[in-house]
């Protein structure tokens, strides 16, 4: 348990940015299942621009810290391939 004024500051920080951070990767994950949703669907333009605005969320949550640079970007890559198998 925290003891110290500056323990129980950092302990209240700690809770905050798990918060924040839990909601962002929330958000991301809910970005990535429509994209497969429309992958699934075997709907290219919908899955286009589901991918569309699914990558500078990703990106932002490399920014932010959520996740890993190289995570993302093989997220995208993956999925941008999947993308374009659709219409091949």
């Amino acid at each position: 348990m925290a003891n110290t004024p500056q323990s129980k500051k950092r302990a209240r920080q700690n809770e905050r940015r798990y918060a924040v951070n839990k909601a962002r990767r929330s958000r991301i994950r809910t970005f990535l299942r429509t994209v497969e949703e429309a992958i699934a669907s075997g709907d290219q333009e919908t899955a286009v621009a589901a991918l569309r605005a699914a990558q500078p969320e990703l990106m932002r949550g490399v920014s932010k810290g959520v996740m890993h640079k190289n995570t993302a970007s093989r997220k995208i890559s993956r999925l941008s391939s999947r993308v374009k198998a659709i219409g091949a």
